[in-house]
């Protein structure tokens, strides 16, 4: 078995375990495909991963080293300035942390029982003490990046209002209005000369987080049936899933010997 690939995990950490949380990437996960996600975190068999992007994660170190350094000094980044956004970036205790990954900003939802958590990029301050979330974003396309209206853009704008919600749980004021701060990488160069590019845009998004709390809610009535959800419509697992079945049996049937012959 490959060793980036480890379906089946500990009980501890699925639906009713100790460790179990209900990660920002697990209510997206929902709204993808309620069956994946009770696979996922009720029968404790996840998804393969997606094959780690270094690049953009490079992106975002370099971008946490900038803001970082005009936390410190408590100005705003040349960015902000540039698109009249009136903040600085914030400047807390528990930043680092909620920045972490398997650790974030963490609120316990008193309707559900669930400890939810996320990991944000970024968070600015305005002068009226609103936070305001931040997320960077790396890619390479040949239009310049102004808006998001992508049907797979959906996923980013649901990823900021629950950073905004959980921010809201932990006792903040926030602003409705969050960021995405996109770098997308310049092809159009006559030689690479070991320099990569970037043309950066700052993206705003007005968030709705009314949806959350009956999401929560939703998810809760999931995790305790014992039935197994239907699949969304357009989830490529459960459509490969069905079809390798399907095939697997058929074959099966036909040689009436074992599924496979290693």
């Amino acid at each position: 078995m490959s060793h980036f690939y480890k379906p089946h995990r500990n009980p501890n950490w699925n639906y009713g375990g100790k460790r179990w949380r209900l990660s920002r990437s697990k209510i997206d996960l929902f709204a993808n495909c309620p069956r994946c996600f009770y696979i996922d975190n009720k029968l404790g068999t996840a998804r393969p991963p997606g094959f780690p992007f270094n690049l953009n994660s490079a992106v975002d170190v370099l971008f946490k080293k900038e803001f970082d350094a005009h936390r410190r000094a408590q100005t705003p980044h040349p960015l902000m300035v540039a698109y009249g956004v009136d903040a600085v970036p914030f400047a807390h205790e528990m930043m680092d942390e909620w920045r972490e990954n398997f650790k974030g900003i963490v609120v316990e939802h008193a309707a559900t029982g669930f400890t939810v958590s996320g990991a944000v990029d970024d968070i600015w301050v305005n002068p009226q003490g609103e936070l305001i979330v931040v997320d960077y974003k790396a890619t390479s396309k040949d239009e310049k990046i102004e808006v998001l209206d992508q049907e797979w853009h959906r996923g980013y704008k649901r990823q900021m209002e629950i950073y905004q919600w959980l921010l809201r749980r932990s006792g903040f004021s926030v602003s409705s209005t969050g960021y995405f701060v996109y770098a997308n990488a310049d092809t159009d160069k006559k030689d690479f000369n070991n320099t990569l590019e970037f043309d950066v845009t700052l993206i705003p998004y007005e968030g709705d987080d009314s949806w959350i709390d009956q999401t929560l809610l939703h998810i809760k009535k999931c995790l305790d049936d014992p039935r197994v959800p239907k699949a969304s419509g357009d989830c490529d697992y459960c459509s490969y899933r069905e079809a390798a079945g399907k095939m697997l049996l058929e074959h099966r049937v036909k040689t009436r010997k074992s599924d496979t012959l290693f």
